[in-house]
């Protein structure tokens, strides 16, 4: 019967593992495998993925399609309540401060409070994200949670929105100051004609 003091791995799965470079005759010796000479050759030389040894490689030559939702993906520096724990009662603890207390690396979006361990005493936070958990933990001890708005940034079509609606003001000014241009009335060149034929 198998037992685990008396498991073996099964015969020819496992074997010796090859030395190399230890001469001619060892069958994997001299080169070592690795050929004769060439970048592929030398001690530290690779190699990477998709290199095509200065030819336009494969992914550039393709043609893309598709939207990627990375480019817009937003990464928070996370803190969890246990991290949190530590601070004294009544303390407002906000990005700034973790920072100073080496709390906090890199460069992020913003904050974000997760809810893994427990608070004993209240605590104000600001925060640009937490979860339902950290809340409703920090609360019950007694703390406030106040999340921050960050303004979204203006893209070109939204800061040329203000001028454009300026140039429309002020032509729509310029329209109502002219004065409108008088309209001779077909009665009176009629008449004239008629006076001449006369």
């Amino acid at each position: 019967m198998i037992r685990l003091h008396n498991m073996r791995p099964r015969p020819g799965s496992t074997h010796r593992v090859e030395r190399l470079g230890c001469g001619e005759s060892s069958g994997h010796g001299k080169t070592s495998g690795k050929g004769h000479k060439g970048q592929k050759a030398r001690s530290g030389g690779s190699i990477r993925l998709g290199f095509e040894g200065g030819q336009m490689p494969l992914i550039r030559r393709l043609p893309k399609r598709g939207f990627n939702n990375a480019a817009f993906h937003k990464n928070y520096a996370i803190v969890n309540l246990s991290d949190l724990a530590s601070f004294k009662e009544g303390t407002v603890i906000n990005e700034q401060l973790l920072r100073e207390k080496k709390m906090l690396r890199g460069n992020g979006d913003g904050l974000k409070i997760l809810g893994d361990g427990e608070l004993k005493h209240a605590l104000t936070i600001e925060a640009d994200k937490i979860s339902a958990s950290a809340r409703e933990k920090i609360e019950k001890a007694g703390g406030t949670v106040t999340l921050r708005q960050k303004a979204a940034p203006q893209g070109p079509r939204e800061a040329a929105e203000p001028t454009a609606k300026v140039e429309s003001e002020s032509s729509a000014e310029s329209k109502t100051k002219k004065p409108a241009a008088k309209k001779k009335s077909p009665a009176k060149s009629t008449a004239k004609k008629k006076t001449r034929k006369g």
